[in-house]
C-alpha cells in the first residue's frame, strides 16, 4: 500500500506506527463488508482516516468462486494449497472458459464511521499450471487480459499499474484527498 500510495502527497502509517494492534474478523459476506469492517475499526482506534481493503479471486466457471472466501479457500488456507485446490477444481474446464477476474475493495473510513468504497478489477484467465515466482496467492496461475505472463512474472511496477489493488488505490487517492479536505484528518 505505501509503494502504491507513493507520490500521492499522504503519509501512511500503519497501526504498528500508532501501536494499535486489533484483530478484526472478516465475517463480511462481500468484499466491501469485510473492508469496511477493518477501516472502521482502525479509525475508531485511531481517530484518523483508515484505509482497508478485501480482495479475492473470481472465476466464472466456479460460480465466482473462491470470491470473498479467497486467502481461505482450501482447508490450510495456504497459497500452495489454495491454488492446487483451484486448479483442481477446474481440470475439466477447457482453457477458453477459464476466464477470471481479480477484485479488490478499499474502504476508507473516518472515526464517525462514515465509509467510502473504491473498486476495481483486473481481468483475465486461470493457466493450467503456475508460472512466476513473483507476487503471492493465485498470482502464478493468473494471467492478465492481453498480456502473455502472469501477475507472478510482472515486475512490481508493471504489476501496480494493471492489478485490481493498484488500480483500487488509483481511484482512492481523490477520495482521500477530499475526505482529508473535509475532517483535517
Amino acid at each position: 500500500m505505501r509503494e502504491l500510495l507513493s507520490g500521492s502527497g499522504f503519509n501512511l502509517l500503519t497501526p504498528s506506527n500508532l501501536d494499535i494492534s486489533l484483530d478484526v474478523e472478516e465475517s463480511g459476506q462481500t468484499y466491501e463488508e469485510n473492508a469496511a469492517l477493518k477501516a472502521r475499526a482502525f479509525a475508531s482506534a485511531s481517530g484518523l482516516l483508515a484505509l482497508a481493503d478485501d480482495s479475492g479471486l473470481e472465476v466464472d466457471a466456479l460460480g465466482g468462486a473462491p470470491g470473498v472466501r479467497s486467502a481461505r479457500y482450501s482447508d490450510s488456507g495456504s497459497d500452495r494449497d489454495n491454488v492446487d485446490l483451484l486448479l483442481h477444481n477446474l481440470q475439466d474446464v477447457p482453457e477458453d472458459a477459464r476466464t477470471a477476474r481479480f477484485v479488490c475493495v478499499i474502504a476508507i473510513a473516518d472515526s464517525s464511521g462514515k465509509v467510502d468504497y473504491c473498486r476495481a478489477e483486473c481481468e483475465g484467465t486461470i493457466l493450467t499450471e503456475r508460472r512466476g515466482t513473483l507476487g503471492f496467492g493465485y498470482d502464478p496461475v493468473f494471467l492478465p487480459e492481453g498480456r502473455d505472463v502472469t501477475m507472478a512474472q510482472l515486475p512490481l511496477d508493471e504489476k501496480n499499474l494493471i492489478s485490481h489493488r493498484g488500480r483500487a488505490v488509483k481511484k482512492a487517492i481523490p477520495v482521500l484527498t477530499l475526505r482529508f479536505e473535509r475532517t483535517g484528518l
